[in-house]
């Protein structure tokens, strides 16, 4: 039962969280701009995730604590501090285009399954890392740039402004994902999460204060959402998809649950935003979420045949 908990209802639930946030991020966007609303939403998760800090520390067996010198603390947290630092450099990079595409224009649905591309662009880049790309991954490729061409592609062969926006920050989500696996495997994964989200707040504000006029009655007013986004979709998913991953004997079917998000997206804003998509859009949603999940699934390897030895 605990299994079945961890590694199905954790990431499935973790991808509602992500896809319903899209609704919270474009109800945001008529009031404030994308720096101001990720600055405040990554103060928020910064503080959710320093009180798990804290819980989870208070709650750690000193059985499994690793002692430790002052001199490796000390380079133990510079390390934590610099890894914070770049993926949290990465998550502003990519959550603030991700803001000013919806602000732009970009539904909740379609910037939920453009978003999605990161995880076909993953392995991509592994061939930059020298890592062998399946087959599969390239058909995964191919419908996703079929995908994107109906979504985002209009009749005189433009892209528009908004949904351009959103595909940088699918680029800008594979550097933070690429970033965060370099990192991720040295320190505590909530403790790093929380550090990011503290470098991510800071860059939001520094692009807040010179790009944007913040008004607190607008953010006030948008609080719920920002709360909503905040706490849960940065907070809790993020822990949940810890712990799926930490327990999980096969991490492919979690990224698969974890990628519907992009479906919940869609589903999100029919329901609560009333949005609508043309036959071509929910054509391209399709191609897009097959190459998602083709993307995730291990193809068989064909075995080498011994060679009989010779008399």
């Amino acid at each position: 039962m605990r299994r079945i908990v961890t590694q199905i209802i954790f990431p499935v639930l973790t991808a509602l969280i992500w896809g319903t946030a899209f609704v919270a991020q474009s109800s945001s966007a008529d009031l404030i701009d994308a720096m101001t609303f990720n600055t405040a939403r990554s103060a928020v998760a910064f503080v959710v995730l320093l009180l798990l800090v804290q819980i989870f520390r208070r709650f750690e067996k000193k059985s499994d604590a690793v002692s430790l010198t002052p001199e490796e603390k000390k380079n133990q947290f510079k390390g934590l501090i610099w890894g914070g630092f770049c993926c949290g450099t990465a998550l502003a990079l990519a959550c603030n285009l991700q803001q000013m595409g919806i602000v732009a224009g970009t539904s909740a649905g379609k910037t939920s399954f453009i978003t999605t591309m990161y995880v076909v662009l993953v392995p991509i880049c592994g061939l930059f890392l020298k890592k062998r790309v399946p087959f599969s991954v390239w058909i995964s490729v191919m419908l996703a740039v079929a995908g994107l061409y109906c979504l985002c592609i209009k009749e005189d062969f433009s892209i528009v402004f908004s949904d351009f926006l959103v595909l940088l920050c699918a680029f800008a989500y594979t550097l933070q994902i690429l970033v965060v696996d370099y990192f991720a495997p040295k320190y505590n994964g909530v403790e790093l999460s929380c550090v990011q989200f503290f470098f991510t707040s800071i860059w939001s504000a520094i692009g807040m204060f010179i790009f944007e006029s913040p008004d607190w009655g607008n953010i006030m007013a948008c609080m719920g959402d920002i709360l909503y986004v905040g706490v849960f979709s940065s907070g809790v998913a993020y822990t949940l998809q810890i712990l799926a991953q930490k327990d999980s004997d096969n991490p492919t079917v979690v990224t698969l649950l974890l990628s519907l998000e992009s479906v919940f997206g869609v589903l999100a804003g029919a329901v609560f935003l009333h949005e609508t998509m043309t036959g071509k859009e929910y054509l391209g949603c399709a191609l897009m979420l097959v190459a998602v999940v083709l993307a995730q699934i291990p193809m068989p390897t064909r075995k080498k045949t011994a060679k009989p030895a010779e008399q």
